[in-house]
């Protein structure tokens, strides 16, 4: 990174002073005509968008989208980064209005859309994200609009076609961990145990150190009454909480005394004090079900 960023200060200080050389030279014949788009093509040309987007600091990268925006309102990929940094930041409902200003303009894309469509499912407008993604062409192919796409079937219960769209949505990606944890999860929540563990084992292949996938295992596994961890690469703070939630699992299931020797055995691991494991052990040895 530190490379990378000299090269760009050096490209953005030769860009500079080739600029100021040049028009030294042609001023007779234009002057500073020019000198109010310099400031956002120079950084253009340098990438800096990109590196606002995917490196920096996600309010760090609002306030430079804003400003730059505000500036060139008619840009649409300025507007279209604002929108993206304030998903990053976590202002989802800022994300919705600019996505919203986004799809509005000309040269919007369907891939604007189905970002559309990920920032209502993030305010929980799950109405609004069917919609925008069917007004989506079903040739319109991508990971992204399966997996939203699969998201919103399950959030309507229509698992066959759930299924479907994350079957599709895991075939166009390399990286198919969190597809497959959010698959996992479905079929947990429907009951389905066997495949849902299935599901999250796959997972945590594709990236061992999905934790989310990891703990989902571990429900998936108590709920067919597998008290024991599987074989997966996890540190000892991860294996002592991944103990902590089988632990809790046996007890739910009726099994406390299992529970309670997994929950001891969680806090003997964990290399620090395991506070929320003490406590729900203390109260199974007073008696208190109410974990």
């Amino acid at each position: 990174m530190t490379s990378l960023s000299s090269r760009k200060i050096c490209v953005i200080t030769f860009a500079v002073a080739s600029t100021l050389a040049l028009s030294a030279c042609q001023k007779p014949f234009g002057g500073d005509v020019r000198r109010a788009d310099t400031s956002v093509n120079a950084i253009d040309g340098t990438g800096l968008s990109d590196i606002m987007l995917n490196a920096a600091d996600p309010n760090e990268a609002v306030s430079y989208f804003m400003r730059a925006s505000s500036e060139n309102p008619d840009r649409i990929d300025l507007q279209r980064g604002l929108a993206m940094s304030f998903v990053r930041a976590g202002q989802n409902e800022a994300a919705v209005k600019t996505w919203k200003v986004v799809i509005a303009h000309e040269d919007a894309t369907l891939d604007d859309r189905v970002d559309y469509a990920d920032a209502l499912i993030r305010t929980g407008d799950w109405k609004g994200a069917e919609a925008q993604l069917d007004s989506v062409p079903p040739t319109h192919e991508t990971y992204k609009r399966y997996r939203l796409e699969a998201m919103v079937a399950d959030s309507n219960q229509e698992w066959k076609n759930a299924d479907s769209f994350y079957q599709t949505a895991v075939g166009l990606t390399t990286k198919p961990s969190g597809v497959l944890n959010n698959w996992g999860y479905s079929k947990l929540t429907r009951g389905d145990y066997k495949e849902a563990e299935k599901l999250f084992a796959q997972a945590i292949t594709y990236d061992p150190s999905l934790f989310t996938a990891k703990n989902n295992l571990i429900l998936a596994r108590g709920a067919q009454g597998k008290y024991d961890l599987p074989v997966m690469e996890a540190t000892q703070v991860e294996r002592a909480q991944l103990l902590y939630t089988l632990g809790l699992a046996a007890v739910k299931a009726g099994d406390v005394t299992i529970g309670k020797g997994l929950i001891k055995e969680a806090i003997d691991t964990h290399p620090q004090h395991f506070e929320a494991a003490v406590r729900s052990l203390r109260a199974l040895e007073s008696n208190v079900s109410n974990l």
